[in-house]
């Protein structure tokens, strides 16, 4: 077999956890047989955060540091990712779904003439085959990819296992890297101006998703029922991405990370990146007619049934309970 290579990200001035979270996989894979584990970190003065990741179960770490990495360029990166597979062979990259990996492992995977495999949450390493698990049909099933070209890159949902952390006595090789004429750079990050709801800080929640049916429905059904709670209404991703509602509903991976005491997802089926941002609350409630939904994995309770019959008699009952009937 061959090796494993782990494409690491720098978040604020450390290794993003979701980079952890790809260590945890690797390590899998190589106890399975299935390689020896290499890391990658990439950016400018962070010879230091390679030697933490060498001491968390990143291997050997290869260091591409400098300035042109101190900000992300997909030209700049993708010369580091591509200098580090030539000194790695590595038969596996692993990258997280996030917009870094969203943007540069395609292209990776097109240059290298490999296998591309995007938005897994699980990989597994079955008679020395790497089979990637990743939700299909808007979350409703289940696909195995057994990838046949190698190298294959893979990119996996943040959160999709625990985070390393354990400690395992690695090495950093510096990485020369030749980066020739780039045809993009860095200009700026711009951060936009938070508007709206915080639902980071709501102790309730209370989310629609596609299974809503329409925009005028979420004002007529779902914000009712946040309102007798005195909570907050959020969003899936599909519904933000329909135009329904604004980006700062979104709960997710791509949206806002919530942590409520109790949050109640409807006609949400429950795809990874939305399970990502809530699946840490003190109490979830789904309510979805499909039985077989996902949500129903990492929910409390469980109400298989419409939505516009149980929503607005929830809502009624809370009222009722409050003597705002």
């Amino acid at each position: 077999m061959g090796t494993i290579l782990v494409i690491a990200e720098i978040q604020n001035g450390k290794i993003r956890e979701a980079s952890l979270e790809l260590v945890s996989f690797a390590r899998r894979l190589a106890g399975a047989g299935y390689g020896d584990v290499k890391s990658l970190v990439i950016g400018s003065g962070v010879q230091g955060i390679a030697e933490e990741l060498a001491k968390q179960g990143g291997g050997e770490v290869l260091l591409a540091d400098g300035p042109a990495f101190a900000n992300y360029s997909v030209g700049a990166f993708g010369q580091a990712i591509r200098a580090a597979v030539a000194a790695a062979r590595p038969s596996l990259l692993l990258l997280s779904n996030t917009p870094i990996g969203w943007d540069v492992a395609p292209r990776i995977a097109a240059g290298l003439d490999g296998a591309f495999v995007s938005d897994c949450f699980n990989l597994e390493s079955e008679g020395g085959k790497l089979v990637c698990h990743r939700r299909v049909f808007n979350g409703k099933l289940d696909a195995r990819v057994v990838p046949t070209a190698e190298p294959v890159i893979a990119t996996v949902q943040p959160g999709a296992t625990a985070a390393f952390n354990g400690t395992a006595e690695g090495k950093v090789t510096k990485l020369e890297v030749s980066l020739g004429e780039l045809k993009s750079k860095f200009v700026a990050t711009r951060i936009a101006e938070k508007k709206g709801v915080d639902l980071s800080k709501a102790e309730i929640i209370v989310s629609g998703g596609r299974g809503v049916g329409a925009p005028e429905k979420f004002p007529e059904v779902i914000q009712p029922l946040a309102d007798a709670l005195g909570g907050a209404m959020g969003a899936s991703r599909p519904v933000v991405d329909a135009g329904w509602l604004p980006h700062e509903y979104q709960v997710g991976s791509s949206g806002q990370v919530v942590t409520p005491k109790l949050y109640i997802a409807a006609g949400i089926s429950g795809a990874i990146q939305h399970l990502v941002g809530m699946k840490n609350s003190n109490y979830i409630i789904a309510i979805n007619k499909d039985a077989d939904a996902p949500i129903f994995e990492v929910a409390n309770l469980g109400v298989v049934g419409d939505l516009f019959e149980i929503v607005p008699a929830l809502t009624k009952a809370v009222k009722e309970a409050k003597g705002q009937a």
